[in-house]
């Protein structure tokens, strides 16, 4: 189970890292690339269910909210891990 929660770990991590770069292009206009206001959609739903509450923040850490929410489901996913690992005693 612990090898299981690793890969999916692992797989979460590039997604988000994908995702990120995603919405920094698109958001920002980064490398010459056009401004797409729908850039941040894979953070969203990556950041399930933490991104329902961005809105009860001020409009200015809307993005920096939504770049983050996805950090607090990879921390879950570690904290699962690490308790897989401890009952197997890897």
């Amino acid at each position: 189970m612990s090898r299981f929660l690793r890969g999916v770990l692992w797989v979460f991590v590039g997604l988000y890292a994908l995702a990120l770069i995603v919405f920094l292009l698109g958001t920002y206009g980064i490398a010459g690339v056009a401004r797409d206001p729908l850039s941040g959609v894979y953070l969203i739903l990556l950041g399930q269910p933490w991104v329902r509450w961005i809105d009860h923040l001020p409009e200015g850490a809307w993005p920096a909210a939504a770049a983050l929410a996805p950090a607090v489901n990879l921390l879950l996913l570690r904290l699962l891990e690490r308790v897989a690992a401890a009952r197997s005693g890897s």
